[in-house]
């Protein structure tokens, strides 16, 4: 493992805190890679070189100054990383006063690299595992060698899954620690990061998973990632299937996903009906029938907010009304202006589902 200038840096920042004296950190080869003293990055240490080469601290005093090339009185540690030596911390000062502190900027310093290690690992194992899924859905067969990525990455192809889709409404929240929400899944659960604001879980089923326990599973999730981060999240699940049609769940998946979106709530694509539907009119179909039932409506924000209001409402009257804190005549003169302005009529059953309709593809694409 080479010990990078990015992260001596990085650990520079960490271990200064502790020290006022000035603090080296130098490779394998001697070179200085960071050090409170930018004006000695880069340069040869003999001291740390020793300290590499006879793997043990090494303490220079000011007679060591005058006989050994770009050194300082003080001590260098060398830094271990799984028995290997990968460079050296060097604190620059009177031996005495700072080789108490020595052993704790080492140890500090080891730490720090085993944690970025492990980061770097997790990270890598995050872009395989996007990879083998983004795979998993498209593949139409599965080749040998999609076989042994699974093997190594100890998938399990032979269980039933299902996709779950999380969706953060907040900008930068990939960046959070996903690693946290494992403790909320099984060993055989897959959780990968899913573009700039979507995690998906491919959840592995079997007799023991139904839509309760995944409903009590995703409740956690949710909890924890709302009052910890929080963030807001929509969940949308797909039905479970076999391991080799997992593109059928992801879809599925998406569809709820969507209407989950509307609320910050969790939905079943199961408990779909409507939406089913909706999901497959075309972009362009959806336009042509918002302008053929709404015409100039559609631009007549009042209008729209009242009856969005009218529907959530289950078209009561009286508890849209008092939704919108206004006079129930108010309401009757804006039904009557819809109903003038669309040619539309409200206690017509047709009528009522196209605007209905209308109102919801609205609020999916305003922009379009």
């Amino acid at each position: 493992m080479l010990l990078l200038p990015s992260l001596a840096q990085k650990i520079m920042y960490e271990v200064k805190t502790l020290l006022d004296e000035d603090i080296i950190i130098v490779n394998t080869d001697g070179s200085i890679v960071a050090s409170t003293d930018e004006n000695r990055v880069g340069a040869f240490h003999e001291g740390a070189l020793l300290s590499i080469k006879e793997r043990r601290t090494v303490v220079i005093t000011k007679a060591d100054t005058n006989v050994m090339k770009g050194v300082k009185p003080g001590v260098n540690l060398p830094i271990f990383f799984s028995q290997d030596i990968i460079g050296v911390i060097g604190i620059t000062g009177n031996p005495d006063q700072i080789l108490p502190y020595g052993q704790l900027l080492r140890k500090m310093t080891e730490l720090l690299i085993q944690d970025n290690y492990y980061a770097e690992q997790m990270e890598w194992r995050s872009r395989m595992l996007e990879a083998f899924v983004f795979d998993w859905l498209h593949l139409k067969d599965w080749t040998s060698a999609f076989r042994e990525r699974a093997r190594l990455l100890h998938m399990n192809l032979e269980a039933n899954r299902q996709i779950l889709l999380l969706f953060f409404h907040e900008e930068h929240a990939m960046k959070r620690d996903i690693w946290q929400l494992h403790h909320f899944l099984s060993e055989e659960d897959v959780l990968i990061r899913w573009g700039n604001d979507r995690l998906l879980i491919a959840q592995a089923v079997n007799e023991y998973v139904t839509t309760e326990t995944t409903l009590q599973k995703v409740n956690k999730l949710k909890s924890f990632i709302e009052d910890t981060w929080q963030l807001t999240v929509s969940v949308g699940a797909g039905q479970p299937i076999s391991s080799d049609n997992l593109l059928q769940s992801y879809e599925q998946a998406e569809r709820a996903l969507t209407v989950a979106m509307k609320h910050d709530t969790i939905v079943f694509d199961e408990d779909l009906r409507l939406e089913m539907c909706l999901k497959d009119i075309s972009l362009e179909t959806r336009k042509d029938f918002v302008t053929r039932v709404l015409g100039s409506v559609a631009k007549d924000d009042e209008l729209l907010s009242t009856f969005h209001t009218y529907f959530h409402e289950n078209m009561s009257l009286k508890a849209t009304a008092e939704a919108l804190h206004i006079h129930i005549n108010t309401l009757h003169y804006r039904i009557k202006k819809l109903e003038q302005a669309t040619k539309l009529n409200l206690k017509v059953s047709s009528d009522v589902v196209s605007l209905y309709l209308a109102l919801q593809f609205l609020e999916e694409h305003p922009k379009s």
